[in-house]
């Protein structure tokens, strides 16, 4: 990938908008905010009264807020009780149905009302303007979080599967009663031959009669032309590069007249029955566009870096399994920008793609849901791509992903004015957008167990037993039920990892994006790039250092306070007393912050990455036939095997028998690979020799493939319906042990033998 690509300088052309309305609202709120906190500070008197009045009111909550006088182990009886129903359900209902999820949901949304309701009305301190304005921050900070987390709650009491449906609509496709005429289009914008290659090969393997496919050039490259000659399929280019992804796409619908549009990013693989499992949807009028999930056929940089690639799911997974299917209940599925099918004449009418954002795919099915279309989300791997190659890349998709969503607020299309939506629709759009926001709420949580420390505050007012009966039981029940809920995406813990390692550019890009939200253009994500060496990612990772080190202090500092709470608490003064009170949370938030910043920087070490091609763990049976060089009239030795790991350039093989000749230093040793379940033949070379498990075990490195030779290849390693499975993450407690793991014995010091063998394989 060249530098153009990853610093692509097109700008998405400046909207027509209407006042900056959101802007104006954000630094109404701060001004506000600032000059109050500047009045209580400065000893105002009204202001002053009016916090006193508040504080006097949260010390004496109503009698249906005051934990019970009972003994502290009856204190934990919602809890259990709580838990056991829940623990119960999931055992009873392994996968979330229509009543366990009811049952569950229904319990957290009482248990998250009540917490906030406590919340609001027993733990502000408001005593002095220091403690009062940490305690409202972060009291504003986690409301914000809970809202996101209520309205998801809401969505989730209505859950659409389509799979059925999608059998039932096949059949017509399948029988041939029910084909339109189908354009495949792949923008693409500076990737590597290789991968369009393969994405061609791809789509054209597509079992579905009536397609076209059309290769998107917005780079003019003569090797681009070439290749689309050399597969057979459209090439297209235009005369600039205005608008970006979009603009390359309005081009081509223009050029082109299929009845169904579908769109592949240029990395995106499909599966052979991809149209057969969504082409059957547009039966129904209505319905405009067909969403099918991202899958990733690589690892994401953050589980590789932390040595855990068949362990943690990729960060979209949440998003695919959780997320999607609650848009489609509520008839606000998000168009994710590749793997999706779209009607034509429903994308004429509102414009084509969307030009004003740098989230054309997004605003583009906000636009058809407003004209009455309906958009569908099929929840079936369909397709794979590849995810980002370093935090780096993926930190620039982030962000771009953050910043072209949150334009909502400055364009025509934004999902909380656009008329034509429902309310359930908006509700929806609405929590999408926050969930960016919510980023600006984790960095408080990260900075707020310093005022514990070094100032002196206490931002929650609530003793030992408030905790185990209003807080105990919202945390326990919610931290239990969050994998089951997402579908085993994601845990709570894995989680927290995954947002505090970019939360601090995000938040500054909202914020960026609230006061200029066009002021950066389209970024490309690289794609399809390697690494020989180790690299850490200073940029990201010197906020998270620094909170690291200050929280490594703050957590001595409360915990050496705390533990002396005991020889003190009878002498000291009773303002003294509620501190030091209150340093029990603190130093346990401190050291849960402190695991999470050390697992995450360890994340910001990329490893290397010296093949940029993936190696799939697939079983084939093969017949190696080997020449011997010493005699030249010998005949071929065939060797039986299985493949424990293939690629488009080479393969490892299990040998079930013995008798391959000895390699000698510098020499090579040609053999041919039969691949007897998809009847193809390769050449190649043995470039390795081991024994793994009892078995001989070879790599052989392929010889320059021809046009047949790597279509079937392609097709046996990415086009196989149903071969991109889903896998489960770890629960909570398997997570937390992983976590320490991680720190006992990072990647870096342990597997580096392993990283540095790989580097010399690949360059040998």
């Amino acid at each position: 990938m060249s530098k153009i690509g990853a610093q692509r300088l097109d700008r998405i052309s400046k909207p027509m908008m209407p006042p900056q309305w959101a802007s104006l609202v954000m630094l109404g709120a701060i001004a506000i905010s600032a000059a109050i906190v500047a009045g209580w500070f400065a000893g105002e008197g009204t202001i002053s009264n009016i916090f006193a009045q508040i504080n006097v009111l949260q010390a004496s909550p109503p009698m249906w807020l005051q934990v019970p006088m009972v003994a502290g182990e009856y204190l934990l009886a919602p809890t259990v009780i709580l838990l056991a129903i829940a623990l119960v359900i999931m055992k009873i209902s392994p996968v979330p149905r229509a009543w366990s999820r009811f049952i569950v949901v229904g319990i957290l949304l009482m248990l998250t009302i009540r917490y906030i309701v406590w919340r609001s009305l027993s733990t502000l301190n408001l005593s002095n303007p220091v403690n009062g304005t940490f305690s409202l921050a972060l009291f504003f900070l986690e409301m914000l979080m809970l809202s996101s987390g209520l309205i998801q709650m809401f969505l989730m009491l209505k859950h659409k599967e389509r799979p059925w449906e999608a059998d039932q609509k096949a059949v017509a496709v399948i029988e041939g009663s029910f084909t339109p005429s189908v354009d495949i289009l792949v923008p693409t914008y500076n990737e590597p031959p290789f991968i369009l290659r393969r994405t061609i090969i791809g789509c054209q393997a597509l079992d579905y009669p009536n397609k076209k496919v059309y290769l998107l050039d917005d780079t003019k490259r003569p090797e681009v032309r070439a290749l689309a000659l050399e597969l057979g399929c459209e090439y297209m280019t235009r005369p600039d590069n205005r608008h970006a992804k979009a603009g390359n796409l309005n081009q081509a619908i223009a050029r082109t007249d299929g009845d169904l549009i579908v769109v592949f990013d240029a990395d995106f693989i499909p599966t052979e029955n991809f149209l057969t499992r969504t082409v059957g949807f547009f039966q129904d009028e209505k319905v405009a566009l067909v969403q099918t999930p991202q899958s990733f056929y690589n690892f994401d940089p953050i589980a590789r870096n932390l040595g855990l690639e068949n362990i943690l799911t990729p960060e979209e997974e949440v998003f695919y399994r959780q997320i999607q299917p609650l848009r489609d209940s509520a008839g606000s599925v998000i168009c994710a920008g590749t793997s999706f099918v779209v009607k034509r004449s429903a994308l004429k009418t509102v414009g084509g793609f969307v030009t004003d954002s740098l989230s054309e795919d997004y605003f583009t099915g906000i636009r058809l849901s407003a004209q009455g279309y309906r958009l569908v989300y099929l929840d079936e791997k369909l397709s794979a791509g590849l995810a980002a190659d370093n935090m780096a890349d993926q930190a620039t998709q982030r962000l771009r992903w953050a910043q072209g969503t949150l334009q909502a607020f400055f364009i025509e299309a934004n999902p909380l004015t656009i008329r034509g939506l429902r309310p359930w629709q908006r509700l929806a759009h609405l929590e999408g957008l926050l969930h960016w926001f919510t980023s600006i709420s984790r960095v408080g949580f990260l900075i707020a167990p310093l005022a514990y420390s070094f100032l002196g505050a206490i931002p929650i007012k609530a003793n030992a037993a408030e905790m185990l009966y209003f807080f105990l039981p919202y945390y326990v029940v919610q931290l239990s039920v969050f994998s089951w809920l997402n579908y085993r995406s994601r845990s709570a813990l894995l989680s927290d990892i995954y947002s505090v390692v970019l939360t601090f550019p995000l938040a500054w890009t909202v914020i960026q994006v609230m006061l200029n939200p066009f002021s950066r253009g389209f970024k490309v994500t690289p794609k399809g790039t390697a690494s020989d060496r180790f690299s850490f990612n200073w940029k990201l990772a010197l906020p998270l250092i620094v909170l690291f080190i200050t929280t490594a202090v703050s957590l001595w500092r409360n915990l050496g306070m705390f533990m002396l709470k005991g020889a003190w608490q009878t002498t000291m003064p009773l303002e003294v007393a509620q501190q030091v009170k209150g340093l029990g949370l603190g130093w346990l938030w401190s050291a849960y912050n402190l695991i999470v910043l050390a697992v995450a920087l360890l994340v910001l070490l990329d490893i290397p990455k010296p093949d940029p091609y993936a190696w799939f763990d697939l079983r084939r049976t093969v017949r190696l036939s080997v020449k011997d060089n010493e005699e030249e009239s010998a005949k071929d030795t065939s060797l039986w095997g299985i493949t424990t790991k293939i690629s488009e350039i080479g393969a490892e093989i299990a040998l079930t028998q013995a008798g391959l000749p000895e390699i000698k230093a510098g020499e090579i040793l040609p053999v041919t690979v039969e691949i007897m379940e998809a009847k193809l033949s390769l050449q190649g070379t043995v470039t390795q020799t081991t024994v793994q498990e009892g078995f001989p075990t070879v790599q052989v490195m392929f010889e320059q493939l021809n046009m047949t030779q790597h279509r079937c290849l392609v097709k046996m390693l990415f086009c196989r319906p149903g071969q991109w499975r889903r896998s489960l993450t770890p629960g909570e407690l398997q997570s937390l042990l992983l976590l320490f793991k991680v720190l006992l014995k990072p990647r870096v010091l342990f597997d580096r033998k392993a990283d540095i063998s790989a580097i010399a394989l690949v360059k040998g």
